[in-house]
């Protein structure tokens, strides 16, 4: 019999699904960004969970620093009161939802941890590569290569946002929020800024204002919160009645 093995050891010969030189090619960038939406969505339903609050933040603060301590407190009081815990009456409401990281995202799944909750890490592959924290559920604990798909996820069922103090990151997931819900590609949810002394010295968007790049009621998106229970008060009241979970897929793709 011929010898066929030249054949056989050709990387056309290789499973397209088994193949890593042909699945991490450029011309499969389409269908890695497709994986990473269903991998990700295939353990959130299989979690139960229908919506979360996401909290965003420095990656550089630590344990002990006044807004580390806040986001732990303020994750805890969310998750024992707003629906994250016993996963009844359709799934698990509000579940605290981070970029997986150090910092005020390992504050805020540390504090839903504390109150007996999941919570969900949606991490990124980093050049310095970031580590996710210990406190994230495990199995609600996901990494990323696109930036894009992370902030998808990170949308997709968020019923408010709640975002300390930080850096080009923060800013980044704060203002994709405020242009999703300015543009309604997105409902209308809570934007709690947390620390009302940090953010007018950062952002002057009455100057946006002023100069007609924004509309004068779009100053009225955020808000301010100086404690854990009055960030959460916020989401309430900006919610009002229908503190229930919004349907999953709201946010227009």
């Amino acid at each position: 019999m011929p010898d066929n093995s030249a054949q056989k050891n050709s990387p056309s010969y290789r499973l397209a699904a088994l193949d890593q030189d042909f699945i991490l090619g450029d011309s499969t960038r389409g269908a890695r960004f497709m994986l990473e939406y269903q991998k990700a969505e295939d353990s959130l339903r299989a979690r139960g969970i229908v919506s979360t609050i996401v909290v965003f933040g420095s990656a550089r603060v630590r344990e002990g620093n006044p807004w580390y301590e806040a986001a732990r407190e303020f994750a805890r009081i969310t998750s024992e009161r707003g629906g994250a815990l016993d996963g009844k009456h359709g799934g698990r409401h509000h579940v605290i939802a981070t970029g997986g990281g150090p910092g005020i995202m390992e504050a805020a799944n540390r504090g839903a941890t504390e109150a007996g909750a999941v919570s969900i890490g949606f991490n990124i592959t980093l050049p310095h590569e970031q580590e996710p924290n210990a406190w994230s559920t495990p199995d609600l604990t996901f990494r990323f290569h696109y930036f894009a798909m992370r902030k998808m996820h990170l949308a997709m069922r968020a019923t408010a946002l709640v975002v300390f103090p930080g850096g080009f990151g923060t800013l980044d997931e704060l203002f994709e929020i405020m242009t999703l819900v300015q543009t309604g590609k997105m409902p209308p949810v809570p934007i709690v800024l947390y620390d009302s002394a940090y953010w007018p010295g950062l952002l002057n968007l009455d100057r946006m204002a002023e100069a007609g790049f924004i509309r004068p009621q779009d100053l009225g998106l955020f808000c301010y919160a100086d404690t854990p229970e009055e960030a959460y008060l916020r989401i309430v009241d900006g919610v009002g009645e229908s503190w229930t979970p919004k349907a999953v897929d709201s946010v227009q793709t």
